[in-house]
């Protein structure tokens, strides 16, 4: 029998077919065996959107022999009925379950990663009852018949899809009956229906389930129909199947930037560890972006905070299966890569500006052993005339690792050392753990003895501060979601930059990390706990090297916020930096959770001094990229272990070209900072972060860019090229912007580097030299002392001459740089403001340029200005592929003398350079 459910009273149609109607391939394929018996449709449009309700899916044919029903199943299509890991998986155990087992005899169940135990086709899910229209959507109920394998099903769940925008549909499934924790993210709420979206949406009414597909070419985006849906009070789970395999994003995890979907499974638990494959690393990310098969482009994020597995295999498909909250979908459907992130940061909240010396080279180690040795290697760093904007410490500068402590005896000059700093236009960070000591003697220690006072502090089940373990030694755990905690610490801040003015602040260790598991006196054994199931998290413990998960919290139980730490820290620290110092914050945070690209940046923690790391360093930008959080960069050279002159040098090449740039490294290991090396490595370090500083105007003006709308810095390829399938792999390159490509060198012992150009004009940004692509490797020389950098046809570079400064009134004037399309073209911009006040764009004091060239002219508009133009000069320009010697150039109506260079080797143009411009 076949079932349909209408959605209003006047239904345009009804429809029967058991065909596949051109549905896409991944469509095509499920039909052969979740499609039989034929079915029955009903369309109605409301306010423009089409939404579709399916009828009975009969799962195999009625009465098919259960061993029939499973052998069915494609090995790609067998979603894991028995995903816990510390049981060894039986036929009985499986069975009980009322599910498929194919154990090893068999060779389809040999295969790694392929699930032994797994759905059949009619496992009982919920049904969709009836769907009534909203003011942005449709709502209904879903109702579960048959009990689960898991404690405390859900029986009854309210569905709600909004379509909020033509591109962004959001998608939510709660308890109907009681509330549960939903993430505390401030989302700006949709005010109007979409008009003319760019998605359908179809229900499968028994078993529940939903499919969005993309209106112009039919591409399916999600079909969760493959996999029964659970809604348990302590495990949910839903899977679909995705367009295509090309899958980013889903972290913080250290893999390629694009996923494995061979039966890969990805935890998110926010965790302490050095970065390694497979492991749970510091932040959370459930944000993944799809690339369709035909270039175009699409973003689903779960907002989730508690722990989860994203399990994905071959099919291709997906399983998200968080252990508690809500099923909170939002998709995006671009179709530009460039335009989903956009759509995203919409939800999440765009990333801060930062201030000007924030883009500038940092170093630090953990291991200056005084602040006069950390002075020395700022003089050394000035002697070599390095660049450096900012100089940082670690722990060693406390008392005793107590925050908001200096040792007077190791670090009584810090003051002297900040304000020397100061003077020659630099600046100072320093590091905080959220960890505050609760052992000293009542009076003693303002920090704790206040925090205690004003029960700001993380509690037990007990209700008594929850006491673990970390760098002071026993410690409480400030709970950033108390806003009396915000206040108790830029009080705690204020009081400290009274003794050291610091510039920024350095967040580290808030996952939170805990030497101990738990607390001092352990956890409880309840369910929060010891949930009925534990996703892969190292240590299979929600408490391994944490707190409790049943710590309370003033705005929930730890179990719901613990990856929402590090972001509640960033924001309690931002507010209080712009408090103390009146300017933009600049904070760097460990932890990370969607939105905090609006409180801080990243850097991708204890990596390891090895070829390897410093390869990984550019998947794991560009996967923050994704998230948000443009002001990203890894440890150049490495944090652990002792690096060697080669490897140095070339991360201190690439580092040059982190949208966050720092050299940190651990104590007892050889100093790396470029003081440290030979003449000819430090000469390479130099020339390396001299091109970063001559790019800092262009660099400025895309983070510019990131703030005001969400675009990327570092950019992977496949933005650029979406149609060019050769870039959807490639993660040893990237992009800044749109207009300049960065090849490092990444293994050693070699010469020259291999680089995907895509189709088209790339110029040598040293030279102009320039090679025509049509999409293909080339081989390019790449000495120790040279990193390969590229900029595309049709780019106008804004660089500045350089100084030893990153203040913005240096007054140092512009080069800008004119690549030419082939078709003679070129475009650039270049926003400009004092590098440090607050809300310099909405308050309108800022310049902003446009150049062009055409039609062998360039011109530069002014599209916005204030006091803050004047410091915006151009004293040169250089166009990069003139085809012929120009007679004359002219600047403002007046002759100006050039130079015209050609390539001898190629006997390509390299271009024209005119001065007093």
């Amino acid at each position: 029998m076949k079932s349909y459910q209408k959605l209003t009273a006047d239904v345009p149609q009804i429809t029967e077919s058991g065909e596949d109607d051109g549905k896409p391939l991944c469509h095509q394929k499920l039909s052969a065996w979740w499609l039989g018996g034929g079915l029955l449709t009903v369309a109605a449009l409301l306010s423009g959107v089409t939404v579709w309700v399916l009828g009975q899916i009969w799962w195999g044919q009625h009465g098919t022999p259960p061993l029939t029903k499973c052998v069915s199943i494609p090995e790609s299509l067998r979603f894991d009925c028995f995903p816990e890991r510390s049981t060894v998986v039986t036929r009985e155990l499986c069975e009980a379950r009322g599910c498929c087992f194919v154990d090893g005899d068999w060779p389809s169940g040999s295969a790694r990663g392929v699930p032994w135990c797994f759905y059949p086709p009619d496992f009982p899910s919920y049904t969709l009852g009836s769907l009534n229209e909203t003011e942005l959507g449709v709502r209904g109920f879903l109702t579960r018949k048959a009990k689960t394998y898991y404690p405390r099903d859900v029986v009854k769940l309210q569905l709600s899809v909004e379509f909020e925008t033509d591109a962004r549909l959001h998608v939510k499934i709660t308890d109907a009956t009681k509330p549960r924790y939903e993430v505390p993210l401030d989302v700006p709420p949709a005010t109007k229906r979409a008009e003319n979206p760019l998605y359908t949406i179809e229900f499968s009414k028994e078993p529940f389930g939903l499919i969005v597909k993309r209106k112009s070419s039919g591409t399916v985006l999600l079909n969760t129909t493959v996999a029964p849906l659970f809604f348990a009070d302590q495990f949910l789970q839903i899977s679909t199947v995705l367009p295509s395999t090309f899958i980013y994003g889903l972290g913080e995890h250290r893999s390629n930037f694009l996923h494995s979907l061979e039966w890969n499974t990805l935890t998110f638990w926010a965790r302490d560890v050095p970065p390694t494959e497979s492991f749970n690393l510091y932040g959370v990310h459930p944000f993944y972006l799809a690339m369709e098969r035909d270039g175009a482009s699409h973003g689903v994020f779960l907002m989730n905070s508690n722990a989860m597995e994203v399990v994905l295999q071959p099919a291709p498909a997906l399983t998200w299966r968080p252990v508690g909250g809500i099923l909170d979908f939002y998709i995006f459907l671009g179709p530009d890569p460039n335009l989903v992130l956009q759509q995203y940061q919409q939800v999440i909240g765009f990333p801060a500006m930062p201030p000007f010396w924030g883009l500038g080279f940092h170093l630090c180690r953990w291991g200056y052993g005084t602040s006069n040795e950390t002075w020395e290697i700022v003089k050394a760093m000035r002697n070599f005339q390095i660049p450096q904007a900012a100089q940082w410490n670690d722990i060693d500068y406390m008392d005793g690792y107590r925050d908001f402590t200096i040792d007077s005896q190791k670090f009584g000059t810090l003051p002297q050392l900040v304000e020397d700093l100061h003077k020659h236009g630099q600046h100072y960070v320093m590091i905080l753990d959220p960890g505050i000591s609760s052992t000293q003697p009542p009076g003693s220690y303002w920090p704790y003895d206040e925090g205690l006072k004003r029960g700001i502090f993380i509690n037990s089940t007990q209700g008594k501060p929850l006491i673990g373990k970390v760098w002071p030694g026993f410690t409480a755990f400030p709970d950033f979601s108390n806003l009396n905690t915000h206040q108790w610490w830029l009080e705690n801040l204020d009081r400290f930059h009274s003794l050291v003015p610091f510039d920024g602040l350095w967040i580290d260790m808030n996952e939170p990390s805990n030497f101990v598991d738990g607390s001092t006196a352990g956890c409880s054994q309840e369910e929060l706990d010891k949930p009925p199931y534990v996703p892969a998290v190292l240590g299979n413990s929600l408490s391994a090297k944490t707190i409790c998960a049943s710590s309370r919290q003033n705005a929930s139980v730890h179990y719901n916020l613990h990856n929402l730490y590090g972001l509640m820290e960033a924001k309690a620290t931002a507010s209080a930096l712009v408090k103390i110092r009146g300017k933009r914050p600049f904070v760097i945070s460990r932890s990370s959770f969607p939105s905090q690209g609006r409180y801080s940046g990243h850097w991708l923690g204890d990596n390891r001094s090895e070829w390897k790391d410093m390869v990984c360093s550019i998947p794991g930008v560009l996967s923050f990229s994704l998230f948000g959080i443009p002001l990203v960069g890894a440890d150049i050279c490495g944090f652990s272990g002792s690096t060697s002159e080669e490897l140095c040098t070339r991360w201190m090449q690439l580092g040059a070209f982190y949208p966050f740039a720092r050299n940190h490294n651990t104590q007892d290991v050889k100093a790396q900072d470029p003081s440290a090396f030979s003449p000819a490595a430090r000469t390479a370090m130099k020339t390396a972060l001299e091109v970063r500083y001559a790019l800092l105007p262009y660099l400025y003006s895309l983070f510019h860019r990131a703030h005001l709308q969400g675009d990327t810095v570092a950019r992977p390829l496949f933005f650029e090229f979406p149609k060019d399938v050769a870039t959807y792999s490639i993660d040893r390159q990237f992009l800044w912007g749109r207009g300049l490509l960065l090849t490092p060198v990444l293994e050693p012992g070699v010469n020259s580097v291999i680089g995907y150009f895509p189709r088209g004009l790339w110029y040598d940004y040293y030279t102009g030299s320039s090679v025509n692509s049509s999409g293909e490797n080339l081989k390019i020389a790449a000495p120790l002392d040279h990193i390969n950098v590229h900029v595309r046809e049709g780019t106008i570079l804004p660089t500045q001459k350089l100084g030893g400064s990153t203040s913005v009134g240096s007054g140092n004037a512009l080069h800008l740089i004119a690549a030419l399309s082939q078709n003679a073209n070129a475009w650039g911009d270049l926003y400009w403001d004092d590098g440090e006040s607050l809300d310099t764009f909405a308050k309108g004091d800022y310049s902003y340029l446009v150049f062009n060239v055409t039609q062998n002219t360039f011109t530069s508009t002014v599209l916005h200005s204030n006091a803050g133009a004047t410091y915006v000069t151009v004293d040169a320009l250089s166009v990069y592929g003139v085809r012929e010697e120009p007679k004359t150039v002219t600047v403002n109506g007046k002759e100006r003398p050039f130079t015209y260079l050609t390539n001898q080797v190629t006997d390509r143009q390299l271009g024209c350079a005119a001065s007093g411009c």
